[in-house]
């Protein structure tokens, strides 16, 4: 899963967004970059490979600017190459993105008809020549954005940067999950609260189909349909330490140390010791008449789910359905009354 992190900065941010990409490195990755507003132009530093690669080029060629944006890429369309790799430049604008456009290739064509140049092969470079042309047409950035939001399909968090524009960043979520966070004279955005573990703890989750337009003074969140609206501003929680792979070799051998403790204070949230009793959280249904579970998910989730199979229908004398999240959301599935969805 690709990661996104950026920086409106009081000093300069390439050191700091390069640290946020470390600590989304256990979403694992195939190349990353970094894009800063130098003198009010756009510069950019790419690598495929590990992030030592990307700390190599800016070792040897220094990226200044107080304002800037990070990326970490899963291939998804087009191979893991530098051209490939995030952020994609066209004009005056910049973007990071994660998901996918499934509506990509359509877009494509209609701009290149327009007589527009590809230099990658991913979905996300029409993301940038969509939103340089609405700015080309001679509209601002923010209602540049909002023009073009509405013309992807799929999953996608997405932040932009401008040519021009030193204190702007403007982010977008539909399908994935994108954090603003707060700070004193500087602002941030995430792909998750990791993202800003070291850089502030007072975060806010965006909701489904919103966007945001960031300033160092403020952050401002609209709807899908550009209203404005206000997000809960919550403590993180999130420490740098407890991200971090510490003495274990790669994350996941962390994560496999870590099983013991987790699962403990997981089950520990459900249990009353001095009513000994199960305490489940409040349903607005009666949990006697189901008949069935669907269990939806994925990645290591779906296996959680097929040990969830495995304990209800032993226990619980329910059947129970494991279905893959990303399958699942285009199928017509068959769903009976009295069937319990867990997602």
């Amino acid at each position: 899963m690709c990661g996104i992190v950026g920086i409106l900065g009081a000093s300069p941010v390439a050191e700091r967004l390069f640290e946020g990409l470390k600590r989304l490195e256990y979403r694992g990755y195939d190349s990353a970059g970094i894009a800063t507003l130098v003198d009010g132009q756009i510069e950019r530093r790419r690598a495929e490979g590990k992030l030592a690669n990307l700390a190599a080029k800016l070792a040897s060629d220094p990226l200044p600017g107080t304002i800037g944006i990070a990326h970490t890429r899963w291939a998804t369309h087009g191979a893991p190459t530098e051209d490939n790799a995030h952020p994609h430049i066209v004009g005056d604008v910049t973007i990071v993105h994660n998901g996918i456009i499934e509506n990509f290739k359509p877009l494509r064509d209609e701009l290149i008809a327009e007589g527009r140049e590809f230099k990658s092969q991913t979905d996300t470079e029409v993301v940038a020549h969509l939103v340089d042309r609405e700015l080309k047409a001679g509209k601002v950035p923010r209602d540049a954005v909002a023009a073009v939001l509405p013309r992807l399909h799929g999953a996608f968090a997405l932040a932009a940067l401008f040519a021009g524009e030193p204190n702007l960043l403007i982010a977008a979520r539909l399908g994935a999950p994108l954090t603003v966070g707060y700070g004193d004279g500087e602002n941030y955005l995430g792909s998750d609260a990791h993202a800003l573990a070291g850089l502030t703890q007072r975060i806010a989750y965006l909701d489904e189909g919103d966007w945001a337009v960031l300033t160092r003074e403020s952050i401002e969140i609209f709807d899908r349909d550009n209203q404005p609206v206000t997000r809960q501003i919550v403590a993180s929680g999130v420490s740098p330490a407890a991200i971090e792979k510490g003495n274990h070799a790669h994350f996941m051998l962390k994560e496999i140390y870590e099983q013991p403790v987790v699962v403990a204070q997981t089950l520990r949230s459900y249990l009353r010791a001095v009513e000994q009793r199960v305490a489940m959280p409040q349903m607005d249904f009666d949990l006697g008449s189901i008949e069935r579970v669907v269990i939806i998910a994925c990645g290591t989730a779906s296996y959680v789910g097929m040990i969830g199979k495995y304990w209800i229908e032993r226990f619980a004398r329910l059947p129970v359905e494991v279905d893959v999240a990303s399958e699942y959301r285009y199928r017509d599935p068959v769903l009976p009354p009295n069937t319990l969805g867990v997602v």
